[in-house]
């Protein structure tokens, strides 16, 4: 976008050079060539008018006495009563030359080398191309600030469509004055907050029919179990082989819930917690500063976690933000491995989290700051996405933990989807 504005730019400043350019530079030539013209015509009327005065008072015509308004290096031939007379010597044919009648039938002719004519008509034209230059130079300056300050904005929210993509629904109220692009980011903010209640639902829809058919079946397995104990053979073995169906149900139930979790985690990789909270924490680091607040990051050497790079920069930026918002003093980023899991904290120097929200901060449209409610959900949905868990270690001051899995050998193999789930 940026080069297209740059180039649609340059193209009329370069065509409104070339249109203004070829009319001045014609103007300045014909100017040069009237104004010698003009001079020479003027200088001829002089001698012409000497030459008429010495004819009326009966001289001889004497053109010593013109010699003076002839320019130097110039020619005069003064035709009178079928004779001519001549001063200078003649400047070849490429001359520039005025004729002007006298009296008697007579003529005045003045001649001049064209070479100072020519000489400056060369420096007009090149000062014509000089201002074209300078006007088109300056034109590509003026073209490239424009371009960069209008392709600012447009970059803003192509990133801002990204980050929608991959998880981010946080609204951005960032403004750019531009009447079509702020209806544009209008139209993602809303956009982020329908398919943050889709995802949030879809999360609760997941974890309800899940705990549901749980319960369902398990209530199954004890009534079969029951009936696998009765004193009629026939029953006993009709119980024992339905429980043996609703076993092998829990099973298919169980591989298509892990294949789902796997499914949405398939982006997730083994990840260095330095070099990811450190580039992470570099985006937050000059807003706290802004407000006199520092921000750092301890986590040790080779800590690897299994996360999606994506998920993890959305929901540890949430977390960033929130103590942004609501915190106070210092900001800490740490990690650390902890009984098979890695654990990410952020925590701040604050008042904390008031006891009445501690228990529902993760629940949708609760928030203690008057903000939306919606960060924190996102954030633990987007942890949860990839295997993790998001928590309120402690209220006060507020301290967020990340639960991460440890990666594995079989991270690096792709998600296998079981395809026989036919019953046995």
């Amino acid at each position: 976008m940026r080069s297209r504005i740059l180039r649609a730019i340059l193209v009329a400043v370069a065509v409104t050079g070339f249109v203004l350019g070829l009319p001045l530079g014609y103007t300045a030539l014909r100017l040069v060539d009237d104004g010698a013209r003009g001079d020479l015509a003027s200088r001829a009327q002089r001698i012409a008018a000497l030459i008429d005065e010495q004819i009326a008072n009966n001289q001889p015509i004497d053109l010593a006495k013109a010699e003076i308004g002839v320019p130097e290096g110039g020619h005069l031939v003064v035709t009178s009563g079928g004779g001519s007379r001549e001063l200078g010597s003649s400047p070849g044919p490429d001359a520039l030359s005025v004729e002007v009648p006298i009296a008697h039938q007579g003529t005045v002719r003045l001649e001049v080398s064209s070479s100072p004519k020519r000489t400056t008509q060369y420096q007009m034209a090149a000062l014509v191309v000089l201002l074209v230059v300078l006007s088109v130079g300056t034109g590509t300056v003026v073209a490239t600030v424009t371009a960069r300050e209008l392709a600012k904005p447009l970059r803003h929210v192509a990133a801002r469509a990204a980050r929608l993509g991959a998880g981010d629904f946080r609204r951005d109220e960032r403004r750019h004055g531009v009447p079509e692009l702020d209806l544009v980011a209008e139209a993602l903010d809303r956009s982020a907050a329908a398919l943050a209640q889709l995802v949030q639902r879809e999360r609760e829809l997941v974890g309800d029919v899940s705990h549901q058919l749980r319960s369902r079946l398990t209530a199954l397995q004890l009534r079969l179990e029951a009936l696998a104990e009765h004193p009629e053979p026939d029953t006993a073995s009709e119980a024992r082989a339905a429980l043996e169906q609703a076993e092998r149900l829990a099973e298919v139930l169980n591989e298509l819930l892990a294949a789902a979790r796997a499914a949405r985690a398939i982006g997730a990789e083994p990840l260095d917690l330095r070099a990811e909270l450190t580039a992470i924490a570099e985006e937050w680091r000059e807003p706290l500063r802004s407000k006199g607040r520092a921000l750092r990051v301890r986590v040790p050497d080779g800590l690897l976690a299994r996360a999606t790079p994506a998920r993890l920069r959305e929901a540890i930026g949430v977390l960033l933000d929130n103590a942004l918002r609501h915190g106070e003093g210092q900001v800490v980023v740490s990690a650390r491995r902890d009984e098979g899991t890695v654990v990410v904290e952020v925590a701040d120097a604050g008042a904390g989290v008031p006891d009445e929200l501690a228990g529902h901060i993760f629940e949708r449209g609760v928030s203690g700051g008057g903000s939306t409610g919606v960060g924190l959900a996102l954030a633990r949905a987007l942890v949860d996405a990839d295997g993790g868990r998001l928590e309120l270690s402690a209220a006060r001051p507020a301290t967020f933990a990340v639960f991460l899995p440890v990666p594995r050998a079989e991270d690096v193999v792709g998600v296998s989807w079981r395809t026989d789930l036919t019953p046995r």
